[in-house]
């Protein structure tokens, strides 16, 4: 089917009209005509009822135009693309991480990348499921390892580890803990050892079950956590990421932490050139940057 003739057809059928659709596509009222004639003709069926005021789709016109929308869309999601790749930074960009991070950490940083960019769309995927970026399931991803997929940008943003966090009420209603074996003692809150995590939390909270803790709340994520933690249900193991944000966790058994955890963002090869992955890339690099100098004056600074 030829594509010009498609193209002309859509937009009559957009203008209900030869001569408007004609002033759109700078081409004469008999010029279009022919067209639409031609392209009846290769069909062997009637697109347009004509009357006085104006064109009619038929039925058969009706799902042809169905069918150039949709061709239309895309084409301008493609050119969309183009443009971003070269120029402004817009238009959606899917990004995946963790429920964790991207509720804890990512989510609340986003509006400073709006406000600097207010025609981006960012659809935030956030689950444990790692998804195929070279299959675009998603174009930028943060993930607590290094990916393992293949024709991907990688770029490590920080190392982060599990620790125990209380409230200060909970601590002034139970006591502090001053040692390993007065977690028993305690309600411990942490994701559940069969949830989807990463290694090192698993193992540190295998280690804390071993204590003979006498009563437990599991969560499947660590937003769950925390909330368990801030409403004084207990002692939480958390991300230390969250100690800027929320202020009044107070950390317990200092000694005790996880493994460290590489946190990675990563992209496929082939948006290597893209304005709206390099604009995420960036605000994300100066955001840990920030958080990580913002920790450190804090630690610093005498209580």
């Amino acid at each position: 089917m030829d594509w010009d003739k498609l193209r002309i057809f859509h937009a009559v059928a957009d203008a209900g009209s030869l001569t408007h659709a004609g002033d759109s596509l700078h081409l004469s009222q008999s010029a279009v005509s022919r067209q639409i004639r031609s392209l009846e003709e290769s069909l062997n069926t009637t697109l347009f009822h004509r009357h006085a005021r104006g064109l009619i789709l038929t039925e058969q016109g009706e799902l042809l135009f169905d069918a150039t929308r949709v061709m239309n869309k895309r084409l301008e999601a493609a050119a969309a693309r183009i443009r971003d790749s070269e120029e402004e930074v817009f238009g959606e960009l899917k990004v995946t991480t963790t429920t964790g991070f991207g509720t804890l950490w990512l989510a609340p940083r986003l509006p400073k990348l709006y406000e600097k960019y207010p025609e981006l769309k960012i659809d935030l995927m956030l689950e444990e499921r790692v998804l195929d970026l070279p299959m675009r399931e998603a174009d930028v991803a943060i993930r607590m390892k290094e990916p393992s997929q293949a024709d991907l940008i990688r770029k490590k943003l920080m190392s982060i580890r599990m620790q125990l966090y209380a409230s200060r009420s909970y601590l002034e209603q139970r006591g502090q803990l001053t040692k390993m074996e007065d977690i028993s003692q305690h309600r411990l809150i942490c994701q559940s050892p069969s949830s989807a995590q990463v290694q090192a939390g698993a193992t540190l909270v295998q280690h804390l079950l071993s204590y003979d803790v006498p009563s437990l709340l599991t969560v499947n994520n660590y937003f769950g956590v925390l909330q368990g933690v801030l409403n004084d249900l207990g002692v939480g193991v958390l991300p230390d990421y969250v100690t800027e944000d929320f202020p009044d966790l107070v950390r317990v058994l200092p000694d005790v932490e996880s493994g460290e955890v590489p946190v990675f963002l990563a992209y496929p090869e082939e948006l290597r050139q893209s304005k709206r992955v390099s604009a995420f890339r960036d605000f994300v690099t100066e955001e840990v940057i920030a958080h990580r100098r913002r920790i450190r004056d804090a630690q610093e600074t005498p209580a």
